[in-house]
Protein backbone atom coordinates (compact mmCIF):
# COMPACT_ATOMS: atom_id res chain seq x y z
CA UNK A 1 0.00 0.00 0.00
CA UNK A 2 1.20 3.58 -0.94
CA UNK A 3 1.80 6.11 1.41
CA UNK A 4 -0.06 9.29 1.25
CA UNK A 5 3.12 11.13 -0.12
CA UNK A 6 3.84 8.52 -2.38
CA UNK A 7 0.80 9.05 -3.88
CA UNK A 8 0.77 12.37 -3.80
CA UNK A 9 5.30 12.76 -5.40
CA UNK A 10 3.75 10.51 -8.48
CA UNK A 11 0.50 12.48 -9.40
CA UNK A 12 1.26 15.15 -11.84
CA UNK A 13 -0.67 18.18 -11.25
CA UNK A 14 -1.21 20.99 -13.51
CA UNK A 15 0.93 24.68 -13.16
CA UNK A 16 -1.15 26.45 -10.80
CA UNK A 17 -1.58 29.70 -12.96
CA UNK A 18 -3.30 27.23 -15.02
CA UNK A 19 -5.59 26.02 -11.75
CA UNK A 20 -6.14 30.09 -11.12
CA UNK A 21 -6.72 30.58 -15.13
CA UNK A 22 -9.51 28.06 -14.47
CA UNK A 23 -11.17 30.73 -11.87
CA UNK A 24 -11.33 33.23 -13.88
CA UNK A 25 -7.76 34.80 -11.72
CA UNK A 26 -5.60 36.94 -13.86
CA UNK A 27 -2.42 36.26 -13.63
CA UNK A 28 -1.66 39.91 -12.44
CA UNK A 29 -3.10 38.71 -9.25
CA UNK A 30 -1.01 35.87 -8.26
CA UNK A 31 2.38 35.89 -6.60
CA UNK A 32 4.29 32.33 -7.88
CA UNK A 33 5.73 30.54 -5.22
CA UNK A 34 7.01 28.15 -7.56
CA UNK A 35 4.82 26.41 -10.52
CA UNK A 36 2.11 24.64 -7.68
CA UNK A 37 1.72 27.03 -5.28
CA UNK A 38 0.80 30.95 -5.30
CA UNK A 39 -1.09 33.82 -3.23
CA UNK A 40 -3.95 35.46 -4.59
CA UNK A 41 -3.49 39.14 -3.93
CA UNK A 42 -6.25 40.15 -2.28
CA UNK A 43 -7.27 43.35 -4.05
CA UNK A 44 -9.18 40.75 -6.30
CA UNK A 45 -12.07 40.60 -4.63
CA UNK A 46 -12.58 44.19 -3.76
CA UNK A 47 -12.03 45.16 -7.49
CA UNK A 48 -14.05 41.96 -8.66
CA UNK A 49 -17.33 41.61 -6.52
CA UNK A 50 -19.36 38.49 -7.35
CA UNK A 51 -22.36 37.20 -5.73
CA UNK A 52 -21.48 33.74 -3.43
CA UNK A 53 -21.87 30.29 -3.71
CA UNK A 54 -23.00 27.75 -1.84
CA UNK A 55 -21.24 27.27 1.19
CA UNK A 56 -20.74 23.00 3.28
CA UNK A 57 -19.10 22.83 6.02
CA UNK A 58 -17.57 19.71 6.99
CA UNK A 59 -17.23 18.72 10.39
CA UNK A 60 -16.93 15.28 12.72
CA UNK A 61 -17.37 13.32 15.63
CA UNK A 62 -15.25 14.02 18.68
CA UNK A 63 -11.57 11.90 17.55
CA UNK A 64 -10.67 9.03 18.73
CA UNK A 65 -7.45 7.34 17.84
CA UNK A 66 -8.62 5.28 14.74
CA UNK A 67 -9.08 8.44 13.07
CA UNK A 68 -12.31 10.19 11.24
CA UNK A 69 -10.74 11.56 8.01
CA UNK A 70 -12.40 14.44 7.96
CA UNK A 71 -10.00 16.79 5.66
CA UNK A 72 -9.63 13.23 3.19
CA UNK A 73 -13.59 13.27 3.23
CA UNK A 74 -13.41 17.26 2.69
CA UNK A 75 -11.13 17.42 -0.28
CA UNK A 76 -12.67 14.01 -2.31
CA UNK A 77 -16.41 15.39 -2.07
CA UNK A 78 -14.19 19.02 -3.43
CA UNK A 79 -13.19 16.62 -6.14
CA UNK A 80 -16.89 14.68 -6.46
CA UNK A 81 -18.63 17.77 -6.94
CA UNK A 82 -16.35 18.95 -9.73
CA UNK A 83 -16.57 15.84 -11.12
CA UNK A 84 -20.44 16.85 -11.36
CA UNK A 85 -19.79 19.50 -13.20
CA UNK A 86 -20.03 21.91 -10.25
CA UNK A 87 -17.85 24.80 -10.06
CA UNK A 88 -15.89 23.67 -7.05
CA UNK A 89 -13.15 25.43 -4.45
CA UNK A 90 -12.04 23.77 -1.45
CA UNK A 91 -11.24 26.17 1.65
CA UNK A 92 -9.04 24.45 4.03
CA UNK A 93 -6.83 25.47 7.27
CA UNK A 94 -3.01 25.25 6.76
CA UNK A 95 -1.23 22.62 9.25
CA UNK A 96 0.21 23.30 12.01
CA UNK A 97 4.31 22.05 12.77
CA UNK A 98 3.78 21.06 16.34
CA UNK A 99 1.23 18.38 15.46
CA UNK A 100 3.15 17.42 11.92
CA UNK A 101 6.13 16.73 14.21
CA UNK A 102 4.08 15.63 16.72
CA UNK A 103 1.04 12.89 17.05
CA UNK A 104 -1.50 14.16 14.75
CA UNK A 105 0.12 14.62 11.58
CA UNK A 106 -0.52 16.57 8.76
CA UNK A 107 -4.06 18.57 7.38
CA UNK A 108 -3.60 17.99 3.57
CA UNK A 109 -5.80 14.95 3.39
CA UNK A 110 -5.05 11.27 2.53
CA UNK A 111 -5.03 8.60 0.27
CA UNK A 112 -6.20 9.73 -3.32
CA UNK A 113 -7.93 12.70 -1.40
CA UNK A 114 -5.26 15.61 -0.93
CA UNK A 115 -4.14 18.73 -1.73
CA UNK A 116 -0.88 19.23 -3.14
CA UNK A 117 2.24 20.04 -2.63
CA UNK A 118 1.52 18.01 0.90
CA UNK A 119 5.15 18.47 1.73
CA UNK A 120 5.29 22.07 1.38
CA UNK A 121 1.68 22.42 2.80
CA UNK A 122 2.69 20.52 5.92
CA UNK A 123 5.93 21.91 6.37
CA UNK A 124 6.91 26.01 5.70
CA UNK A 125 3.78 26.64 2.91
CA UNK A 126 4.36 30.46 1.49
CA UNK A 127 5.69 30.88 5.64
CA UNK A 128 2.73 32.45 6.63
CA UNK A 129 2.86 30.91 10.13
CA UNK A 130 6.24 32.23 10.42
CA UNK A 131 4.92 35.66 9.65
CA UNK A 132 2.25 35.05 12.53
CA UNK A 133 5.05 34.08 14.74
CA UNK A 134 7.34 37.30 13.98
CA UNK A 135 4.32 39.47 14.39
CA UNK A 136 3.71 37.85 17.94
CA UNK A 137 6.70 38.04 19.08
CA UNK A 138 7.44 41.56 18.02
CA UNK A 139 4.88 42.40 20.36
CA UNK A 140 6.15 40.81 22.86
CA UNK A 141 9.84 42.68 22.78
CA UNK A 142 8.09 45.45 22.10
CA UNK A 143 5.84 45.57 25.73
CA UNK A 144 8.96 44.37 27.38
CA UNK A 145 11.00 47.52 25.74
CA UNK A 146 7.91 49.93 27.08
CA UNK A 147 8.80 49.10 30.50
CA UNK A 148 12.79 48.68 30.01
CA UNK A 149 12.22 52.19 28.75
CA UNK A 150 10.27 53.75 31.64
CA UNK A 151 6.63 52.14 31.39
CA UNK A 152 4.53 55.70 30.80
CA UNK A 153 1.52 53.09 30.27
CA UNK A 154 1.78 51.66 34.13
CA UNK A 155 2.06 47.70 33.29
CA UNK A 156 1.71 45.94 35.87
CA UNK A 157 4.53 43.14 35.44
CA UNK A 158 2.45 40.33 37.27
CA UNK A 159 -0.43 40.93 35.10
CA UNK A 160 1.22 40.78 31.29
CA UNK A 161 -0.99 39.22 29.41
CA UNK A 162 0.77 38.37 26.17
CA UNK A 163 2.76 35.21 25.89
CA UNK A 164 5.41 34.61 23.09
CA UNK A 165 4.90 31.84 20.40
CA UNK A 166 6.93 29.19 18.70
CA UNK A 167 5.28 26.93 15.81
CA UNK A 168 6.47 23.65 17.55
CA UNK A 169 4.86 21.15 20.49
CA UNK A 170 7.08 22.30 23.33
CA UNK A 171 6.07 21.95 26.86
CA UNK A 172 9.44 23.25 28.46
CA UNK A 173 8.48 26.63 27.31
CA UNK A 174 4.70 26.46 28.68
CA UNK A 175 5.78 28.55 31.82
CA UNK A 176 9.80 30.22 31.78
CA UNK A 177 11.62 33.20 33.71
CA UNK A 178 13.02 36.13 30.89
CA UNK A 179 15.01 39.18 32.26
CA UNK A 180 17.59 37.21 34.01
CA UNK A 181 21.21 38.79 34.27
CA UNK A 182 20.97 42.35 35.29
CA UNK A 183 19.18 45.31 34.42
CA UNK A 184 20.32 45.37 30.88
CA UNK A 185 18.47 42.29 29.89
CA UNK A 186 15.31 44.19 31.01
CA UNK A 187 13.34 42.96 34.35
CA UNK A 188 12.83 39.37 35.50
CA UNK A 189 8.73 37.77 34.94
CA UNK A 190 6.90 35.00 34.67
CA UNK A 191 6.52 34.53 30.96
CA UNK A 192 5.38 31.57 28.74
CA UNK A 193 4.97 30.59 24.99
CA UNK A 194 1.94 29.55 23.08
CA UNK A 195 1.80 27.69 20.17
CA UNK A 196 1.50 29.58 16.88
CA UNK A 197 -1.95 28.95 16.24
CA UNK A 198 -2.82 29.74 19.96
CA UNK A 199 -1.91 32.90 19.20
CA UNK A 200 -4.25 35.83 19.17
CA UNK A 201 -2.53 37.03 16.20
CA UNK A 202 -3.19 33.86 14.30
CA UNK A 203 -7.57 34.59 14.97
CA UNK A 204 -7.19 38.29 13.98
CA UNK A 205 -5.45 37.03 11.23
CA UNK A 206 -8.19 34.39 10.28
CA UNK A 207 -11.29 36.77 10.79
CA UNK A 208 -9.61 40.25 8.52
CA UNK A 209 -11.12 41.04 6.13
CA UNK A 210 -8.77 43.94 4.92
CA UNK A 211 -5.18 45.04 5.85
CA UNK A 212 -7.27 48.48 7.15
CA UNK A 213 -9.02 45.69 9.26
CA UNK A 214 -6.39 44.13 10.52
CA UNK A 215 -4.90 46.69 11.71
CA UNK A 216 -7.73 47.73 13.42
CA UNK A 217 -7.92 44.25 15.26
CA UNK A 218 -4.38 44.22 16.17
CA UNK A 219 -4.52 47.92 17.55
CA UNK A 220 -7.58 46.16 19.74
CA UNK A 221 -5.93 43.09 21.24
CA UNK A 222 -5.35 43.72 25.31
CA UNK A 223 -1.87 42.50 26.14
CA UNK A 224 -1.89 43.35 29.63
CA UNK A 225 -3.56 45.71 32.94
CA UNK A 226 -2.47 48.11 34.70
CA UNK A 227 -1.75 48.39 38.56
CA UNK A 228 -5.39 49.73 38.46
CA UNK A 229 -6.70 46.74 36.34
CA UNK A 230 -7.08 49.25 33.02
CA UNK A 231 -6.49 47.17 29.99
CA UNK A 232 -3.31 48.37 28.14
CA UNK A 233 -3.60 47.46 24.23
CA UNK A 234 -1.30 47.34 21.01
CA UNK A 235 -2.50 50.08 20.22
CA UNK A 236 -1.10 51.91 22.98
CA UNK A 237 2.29 50.69 21.99
CA UNK A 238 1.53 51.86 18.75
CA UNK A 239 2.18 48.22 17.37
CA UNK A 240 -0.04 47.81 14.62
CA UNK A 241 1.50 48.67 11.83
CA UNK A 242 4.66 46.96 12.27
CA UNK A 243 2.67 43.90 12.57
CA UNK A 244 0.61 44.42 9.79
CA UNK A 245 4.02 45.25 7.61
CA UNK A 246 4.93 41.97 8.62
CA UNK A 247 1.20 40.33 8.00
CA UNK A 248 0.69 42.20 4.77
CA UNK A 249 1.89 39.68 2.00
CA UNK A 250 0.60 36.58 4.39
CA UNK A 251 -3.06 38.02 4.39
CA UNK A 252 -2.80 36.56 0.60
CA UNK A 253 -4.71 33.29 0.74
CA UNK A 254 -2.64 30.19 -0.99
CA UNK A 255 -4.01 28.83 -4.19
CA UNK A 256 -3.33 24.79 -4.48
CA UNK A 257 -5.19 22.13 -6.16
CA UNK A 258 -6.30 18.76 -5.33
CA UNK A 259 -5.07 15.47 -7.14
CA UNK A 260 -7.66 15.74 -9.24
CA UNK A 261 -7.27 19.45 -9.85
CA UNK A 262 -9.79 21.04 -7.51
CA UNK A 263 -8.95 24.47 -7.07
CA UNK A 264 -8.01 24.74 -2.64
CA UNK A 265 -7.34 27.75 -0.92
CA UNK A 266 -5.42 26.74 2.08
CA UNK A 267 -5.13 29.81 4.52
CA UNK A 268 -4.37 30.30 8.18
CA UNK A 269 -4.63 27.60 10.83
CA UNK A 270 -5.96 28.46 14.26
CA UNK A 271 -6.52 25.22 16.47
CA UNK A 272 -10.15 24.37 17.33
CA UNK A 273 -9.91 23.14 20.48
CA UNK A 274 -7.82 26.81 21.77
CA UNK A 275 -9.12 29.11 19.04
CA UNK A 276 -11.93 28.91 16.50
CA UNK A 277 -10.70 26.42 14.03
CA UNK A 278 -11.30 27.61 10.86
CA UNK A 279 -9.73 29.23 7.72
CA UNK A 280 -9.21 32.81 7.18
CA UNK A 281 -12.60 34.37 6.14
CA UNK A 282 -10.30 36.29 3.25
CA UNK A 283 -10.02 32.83 1.29
CA UNK A 284 -13.29 32.02 2.48
CA UNK A 285 -15.04 34.68 1.02
CA UNK A 286 -12.47 34.63 -2.32
CA UNK A 287 -13.61 30.91 -2.17
CA UNK A 288 -17.60 31.64 -2.59
CA UNK A 289 -16.61 34.52 -5.04
CA UNK A 290 -15.25 32.39 -7.99
CA UNK A 291 -16.89 28.90 -6.84
CA UNK A 292 -20.67 27.78 -6.96
CA UNK A 293 -19.85 25.44 -4.46
CA UNK A 294 -17.00 26.07 -1.76
CA UNK A 295 -16.67 23.34 0.76
CA UNK A 296 -14.76 24.18 4.04
CA UNK A 297 -14.37 22.45 6.92
CA UNK A 298 -14.17 23.36 11.15
CA UNK A 299 -11.21 21.98 13.51
CA UNK A 300 -12.04 18.80 15.63
CA UNK A 301 -15.55 16.81 16.57
CA UNK A 302 -19.14 19.91 15.83
CA UNK A 303 -18.47 20.45 19.71
CA UNK A 304 -15.87 22.88 19.04
CA UNK A 305 -15.11 23.27 15.42
CA UNK A 306 -18.27 23.62 14.12
CA UNK A 307 -19.89 25.34 16.75
CA UNK A 308 -17.35 28.32 16.63
CA UNK A 309 -17.53 28.53 13.73
CA UNK A 310 -21.17 29.22 13.15
CA UNK A 311 -21.47 31.09 16.61
CA UNK A 312 -17.92 33.14 16.01
CA UNK A 313 -16.96 32.99 12.23
CA UNK A 314 -20.71 33.08 10.77
CA UNK A 315 -21.87 35.55 13.59
CA UNK A 316 -18.86 37.72 13.28
CA UNK A 317 -18.24 37.80 9.71
CA UNK A 318 -22.47 37.29 7.84
CA UNK A 319 -21.24 34.19 5.91
CA UNK A 320 -24.02 30.70 6.27
CA UNK A 321 -23.09 27.35 5.14
CA UNK A 322 -26.03 25.63 2.82
CA UNK A 323 -25.17 22.49 4.30
CA UNK A 324 -23.56 20.76 6.61
CA UNK A 325 -21.16 17.30 6.47
CA UNK A 326 -20.68 14.85 9.84
CA UNK A 327 -17.74 12.72 9.27
CA UNK A 328 -17.96 9.65 10.88
CA UNK A 329 -16.19 6.25 10.69
CA UNK A 330 -17.42 2.38 12.06
CA UNK A 331 -14.24 1.90 13.71
CA UNK A 332 -13.85 5.60 15.24
CA UNK A 333 -17.88 4.76 16.79
CA UNK A 334 -17.03 1.91 18.06
CA UNK A 335 -14.25 2.97 20.36
CA UNK A 336 -16.61 5.30 21.57
CA UNK A 337 -18.36 2.37 22.25
CA UNK A 338 -15.41 1.08 24.50
CA UNK A 339 -14.15 -1.77 22.07
CA UNK A 340 -10.83 -2.07 22.07
CA UNK A 341 -8.39 -0.45 19.40
CA UNK A 342 -6.80 -3.68 18.19
CA UNK A 343 -10.31 -5.51 17.26
CA UNK A 344 -12.15 -2.66 15.56
CA UNK A 345 -11.73 -4.80 12.16
CA UNK A 346 -14.23 -7.23 13.88
CA UNK A 347 -17.84 -6.67 13.34
CA UNK A 348 -19.36 -5.68 17.15
CA UNK A 349 -23.26 -4.00 16.49
CA UNK A 350 -22.78 -3.83 20.14
CA UNK A 351 -19.82 -1.71 20.74
CA UNK A 352 -21.20 0.68 17.62
CA UNK A 353 -24.37 0.60 19.36
CA UNK A 354 -23.21 2.27 22.11
CA UNK A 355 -21.05 4.40 20.19
CA UNK A 356 -23.31 6.04 18.16
CA UNK A 357 -25.14 8.22 20.75
CA UNK A 358 -21.84 10.21 19.95
CA UNK A 359 -22.45 10.79 16.71
CA UNK A 360 -25.86 11.58 16.53
CA UNK A 361 -25.78 13.96 19.38
CA UNK A 362 -23.57 15.74 17.09
CA UNK A 363 -26.50 15.82 14.44
CA UNK A 364 -28.89 16.35 16.80
CA UNK A 365 -26.76 19.25 17.09
CA UNK A 366 -26.26 20.65 13.60
CA UNK A 367 -30.16 20.21 12.85
CA UNK A 368 -31.69 21.07 15.96
CA UNK A 369 -29.84 23.79 17.50
CA UNK A 370 -28.44 25.25 14.50
CA UNK A 371 -31.17 24.29 11.98
CA UNK A 372 -29.10 23.57 9.44
CA UNK A 373 -29.36 20.54 6.80
CA UNK A 374 -27.04 17.45 7.76
CA UNK A 375 -26.09 14.60 5.97
CA UNK A 376 -23.64 12.31 7.97
CA UNK A 377 -19.95 10.93 5.81
CA UNK A 378 -19.32 7.42 6.70
CA UNK A 379 -15.64 7.19 5.56
CA UNK A 380 -15.79 3.38 5.24
CA UNK A 381 -13.10 0.74 5.59
CA UNK A 382 -12.75 -2.25 4.00
CA UNK A 383 -13.18 -4.21 7.20
CA UNK A 384 -16.61 -2.33 7.93
CA UNK A 385 -19.82 -5.08 7.41
CA UNK A 386 -22.75 -4.03 5.39
CA UNK A 387 -24.66 -4.72 9.06
CA UNK A 388 -22.38 -1.77 10.77
CA UNK A 389 -23.30 0.85 7.95
CA UNK A 390 -26.75 -0.25 8.16
CA UNK A 391 -26.82 0.42 11.81
CA UNK A 392 -25.22 3.91 11.47
CA UNK A 393 -27.61 4.79 8.40
CA UNK A 394 -31.12 3.43 10.46
CA UNK A 395 -30.18 5.43 13.50
CA UNK A 396 -29.60 8.53 11.38
CA UNK A 397 -32.81 8.39 9.53
CA UNK A 398 -34.71 8.22 13.23
CA UNK A 399 -33.43 11.60 12.73
CA UNK A 400 -34.28 12.48 9.55
CA UNK A 401 -30.82 12.82 8.00
CA UNK A 402 -29.60 10.49 5.55
CA UNK A 403 -25.85 8.92 5.54
CA UNK A 404 -23.58 8.70 2.39
CA UNK A 405 -20.44 6.18 1.87
CA UNK A 406 -17.84 8.09 1.32
CA UNK A 407 -14.81 6.06 -0.47
CA UNK A 408 -12.71 8.96 -1.06
CA UNK A 409 -9.35 7.75 0.63
CA UNK A 410 -9.69 5.11 -1.96
CA UNK A 411 -11.18 5.97 -5.63
CA UNK A 412 -10.52 10.08 -5.09
CA UNK A 413 -13.60 11.96 -5.98
CA UNK A 414 -15.35 9.09 -7.92
CA UNK A 415 -15.50 7.67 -4.39
CA UNK A 416 -17.29 10.53 -2.79
CA UNK A 417 -20.16 10.66 -5.67
CA UNK A 418 -23.10 9.65 -3.59
CA UNK A 419 -22.38 12.21 -0.66
CA UNK A 420 -22.11 14.84 -3.43
CA UNK A 421 -25.24 14.00 -4.66
CA UNK A 422 -27.10 14.54 -1.13
CA UNK A 423 -25.22 17.53 -0.34
CA UNK A 424 -26.21 19.52 -3.40
CA UNK A 425 -29.84 17.96 -2.53
CA UNK A 426 -29.22 19.86 0.79
CA UNK A 427 -28.08 23.11 -0.60
CA UNK A 428 -31.37 23.39 -2.42
CA UNK A 429 -33.27 23.55 0.84
CA UNK A 430 -34.63 26.22 2.79
CA UNK A 431 -33.01 27.28 5.84
CA UNK A 432 -32.05 29.95 8.40
CA UNK A 433 -28.92 29.41 11.22
CA UNK A 434 -29.95 29.68 14.49
CA UNK A 435 -26.94 30.53 17.06
CA UNK A 436 -26.63 28.22 20.25
CA UNK A 437 -26.93 31.58 22.32
CA UNK A 438 -27.56 35.23 22.27
CA UNK A 439 -24.84 37.70 21.92
CA UNK A 440 -26.47 39.74 24.62
CA UNK A 441 -26.43 37.82 27.13
CA UNK A 442 -23.78 37.57 29.86
CA UNK A 443 -20.54 35.91 29.35
CA UNK A 444 -21.48 32.89 32.13
CA UNK A 445 -24.41 32.45 30.52
CA UNK A 446 -22.92 32.20 27.25
CA UNK A 447 -20.87 29.81 28.80
CA UNK A 448 -23.39 27.79 30.66
CA UNK A 449 -25.81 27.28 26.80
CA UNK A 450 -22.95 25.56 24.82
CA UNK A 451 -22.08 23.68 27.65
CA UNK A 452 -26.05 22.68 27.94
CA UNK A 453 -26.81 22.82 24.70
CA UNK A 454 -24.07 21.60 23.06
CA UNK A 455 -22.47 19.09 25.11
CA UNK A 456 -25.67 18.62 27.13
CA UNK A 457 -24.03 19.26 30.58
CA UNK A 458 -25.86 19.53 33.61
CA UNK A 459 -24.38 22.98 34.23
CA UNK A 460 -20.74 24.68 34.93
CA UNK A 461 -18.38 25.49 37.17
CA UNK A 462 -16.96 28.64 37.72
CA UNK A 463 -13.94 28.96 39.97
CA UNK A 464 -14.36 32.48 41.66
CA UNK A 465 -11.81 34.25 41.04
CA UNK A 466 -12.73 33.41 37.44
CA UNK A 467 -16.36 35.02 38.30
CA UNK A 468 -14.61 38.07 39.58
CA UNK A 469 -12.56 37.80 35.91
CA UNK A 470 -15.95 37.91 34.32
CA UNK A 471 -17.48 40.87 36.12
CA UNK A 472 -14.18 42.67 34.82
CA UNK A 473 -14.13 41.94 31.68
CA UNK A 474 -18.17 42.78 31.78
CA UNK A 475 -17.39 45.88 32.82
CA UNK A 476 -14.61 46.64 30.20
CA UNK A 477 -17.58 46.31 27.53
CA UNK A 478 -16.45 42.95 26.94
CA UNK A 479 -19.42 41.61 27.71
CA UNK A 480 -21.49 41.54 24.46
CA UNK A 481 -18.30 39.10 22.55
CA UNK A 482 -18.94 35.60 21.76
CA UNK A 483 -17.10 33.19 23.96
CA UNK A 484 -14.74 30.66 22.43
CA UNK A 485 -14.56 27.31 24.30
CA UNK A 486 -10.90 25.54 24.82
CA UNK A 487 -12.09 21.97 25.78
CA UNK A 488 -10.09 18.52 25.18
CA UNK A 489 -11.37 17.52 21.60
CA UNK A 490 -11.60 13.66 22.66
CA UNK A 491 -15.03 14.41 24.57
CA UNK A 492 -18.51 16.72 24.55
CA UNK A 493 -16.80 17.00 28.61
CA UNK A 494 -13.67 18.47 29.49
CA UNK A 495 -12.63 15.30 30.70
CA UNK A 496 -10.64 13.20 27.69
CA UNK A 497 -11.14 9.65 28.97
CA UNK A 498 -14.54 10.60 29.32
CA UNK A 499 -15.88 9.53 25.56
CA UNK A 500 -19.21 8.57 23.66
CA UNK A 501 -22.41 10.68 24.65
CA UNK A 502 -21.76 11.12 28.66
CA UNK A 503 -24.35 12.72 30.42
CA UNK A 504 -24.46 13.68 34.08
CA UNK A 505 -21.19 16.12 34.27
CA UNK A 506 -20.75 19.78 34.59
CA UNK A 507 -18.35 22.26 32.79
CA UNK A 508 -15.25 23.51 35.00
CA UNK A 509 -13.92 26.94 33.80
CA UNK A 510 -10.53 27.61 35.35
CA UNK A 511 -9.72 30.64 33.55
CA UNK A 512 -11.14 33.23 30.70
CA UNK A 513 -9.34 35.85 28.75
CA UNK A 514 -10.12 38.25 26.50
CA UNK A 515 -9.36 38.18 22.60
CA UNK A 516 -10.41 41.71 22.01
CA UNK A 517 -8.99 41.81 18.73
CA UNK A 518 -10.35 38.30 17.53
CA UNK A 519 -13.17 39.26 18.73
CA UNK A 520 -14.33 37.00 21.34
CA UNK A 521 -13.70 35.87 24.82
CA UNK A 522 -12.12 32.05 25.74
CA UNK A 523 -12.98 30.21 27.82
CA UNK A 524 -10.53 27.83 29.44
CA UNK A 525 -11.82 24.12 30.75
CA UNK A 526 -10.41 21.39 32.38
CA UNK A 527 -6.82 20.71 31.48
CA UNK A 528 -6.12 22.03 27.89
CA UNK A 529 -3.18 24.29 27.24
CA UNK A 530 -2.58 26.34 24.74
CA UNK A 531 1.15 24.60 24.31
CA UNK A 532 1.27 21.33 23.72
CA UNK A 533 4.12 18.59 23.97
CA UNK A 534 5.38 16.03 21.89
CA UNK A 535 4.27 12.64 22.37
CA UNK A 536 6.70 9.47 23.73
CA UNK A 537 7.06 8.69 19.40
CA UNK A 538 6.83 11.60 17.83
CA UNK A 539 6.60 11.66 14.13
CA UNK A 540 9.41 13.66 13.99
CA UNK A 541 11.44 10.68 14.60
CA UNK A 542 10.31 9.38 11.49
CA UNK A 543 10.64 12.18 8.49
CA UNK A 544 14.08 12.57 6.85
CA UNK A 545 15.07 13.69 3.35
CA UNK A 546 17.18 11.61 0.66
CA UNK A 547 20.00 13.10 -1.37
CA UNK A 548 17.80 14.61 -3.72
CA UNK A 549 16.16 16.54 -1.57
CA UNK A 550 12.87 14.35 -1.59
CA UNK A 551 11.07 14.31 1.86
CA UNK A 552 10.23 10.53 2.95
CA UNK A 553 8.23 9.28 6.20
CA UNK A 554 5.56 12.63 5.93
CA UNK A 555 2.62 10.06 6.46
Amino acid sequence: MKSDIEIAQETETSPISDVAAKLGIPERYLEMYGSRKAKVDYNYLRENPSEPGKLVLVTAINPTAAGEGKTTTTVGLGDALSRMGKKTVIALREPSLGPVFGIKGGAAGGGYAQVVPMEDINLHFTGDFHAIGAANNLLAAMIDNHIHQGNALGFDARKITWKRAVDMNDRALREIVVGLGGKVNGFPRQDGFDITVASEIMAVFCLSTSISDLKERLARMVVGYTFDDQPITAGQLNAQGAMAALLKDALKPNLVQTLEGTPAFVHGGPFANIAHGCNSIMATNMALALGDYTVTEAGFGADLGAEKFLDIKCRLTGVRPSAVVVVATVRALKMHGGADKKQLGDENLEALEAGLPNLLQHVENVTGVFKLPCVVAINRFPTDTDAEVALIADRCRELGVNVALSEVWEKGGAGGAALAEEVVRLCEQESELEFAYDAEAGIADKIEAIAKRIYRAEGVTIEPKVLKEIAKLESLGFGKLPVCMAKTPASFTDDAARIGAPRGFRISVRDVKVSAGAGFVVALTGSIMTMPGLGKSPAAERIDVDETGRIVGLF
